[in-house]
């Protein structure tokens, strides 16, 4: 059960990466320190978070934001779209380091939080509408 709902998760974080960079997100993407910087800005006052916490999700964002970017890059140079189970795997693996670092309670609503991310980032869409 525990998989499954991970595996969900990482396949909504991708599927909205890939929906942010057809939005022409991709060039105007915010850098590793930015997007944790942003992270953590959101999650300190959410979730209580002790400066013993920030710091290590500081370190687990950037280290995971990092091999996204990377992979991306990767992708991109060689022609390729980046592989979505890969990112799924990096996800599932960031949120396992995360659990370990945050109590039960903070974990539970760091996982709402996200799918809440999610949903709102998924009604963005482009085209279409009145202007």
């Amino acid at each position: 059960m525990k998989n499954r709902i991970l595996l969900t998760l990482a396949l909504i974080i991708t599927m909205g990466l890939g929906a942010y960079a057809q939005q022409g997100g991709g060039q105007q993407r915010r850098t590793v320190e930015e997007r944790v910087k942003m992270m953590l800005e959101r999650l300190t006052p959410e979730l209580q978070l002790s400066k013993d916490q920030v710091t290590k999700l500081d370190t687990l964002f950037t280290r995971s934001f990092k091999e996204q970017q990377k992979m991306r890059e990767d992708a991109q140079a060689s022609g390729n779209r980046p592989d979505r189970e890969t990112f799924q795997k990096l996800n599932n693996d960031r949120d396992e380091k995360v659990k370990a670092i945050l109590t039960d309670d903070q974990f539970k609503k760091y996982k709402e939080q996200q799918e809440a991310m999610r949903q709102r980032g998924g009604n963005r869409g482009g085209g279409g509408g009145q202007r």
